[in-house]
Order: structure tokens, then sequence, then C-alpha cells
């Protein structure tokens, strides 16, 4: 249900194109901010916290590879999920 709003909310090509950077950034952006609520709940639990770990090093990564392609759409998703930039080495 929630990636059908998504897919909504950001117009794309086509209905099958729910592997693109961008829906990929947006169903982890959902998991961390679940796994955020879980772990503000539960402190001492190691496991989430590294695959929060995981899952943050995975968007990190997708970010980094469509801000080199594409500045623009970039732009555009940090926006819509209101996200930080990422810093510059």
């Amino acid at each position: 249900m929630v990636k059908n709003s998504f897919i909504s909310v950001i117009p794309q090509e086509k209905e099958e194109n729910r592997g693109s950077v961008e829906f990929q950034v947006f169903s982890l952006t959902n998991k961390i901010r679940r796994l955020t609520l879980h772990l503000e709940l539960h402190k001492k639990d190691f496991s989430s916290q590294r695959g929060l770990r995981i899952i943050l090093g995975k968007r990190r990564r997708l970010l980094a590879y469509l801000s080199r392609k594409n500045r623009i759409r970039y732009k555009k998703l940090i926006d819509q999920l209101n996200i930080r930039e990422q810093k510059v080495r």
C-alpha cells in the first residue's frame, strides 16, 4: 500500500519502473524510519542497529550514484523525502 502511494506521488514513465534508484531510495527510507522508531523503544536491540547501519549504507551509495549520474533527479528526490544532502569528501 505504501509503495503504491509512492508511485502516484512520483510520476514515472512506466508502472514496472520499481527498480529505479528513486524507488529503491524511497523504500530504504521507509525501512530506516520504521527501524528508527523501533530503536527508540528498544535501545539494546543490537541486531536492529546493525541492520539500520547496513540499510543506511545502501541508501548512501544509491544517493551517491544518483548525484553523479543526474544531479537534478538527486535534488528532486532529497527534497521530496526530506533527507539531508550528502557530505562531500
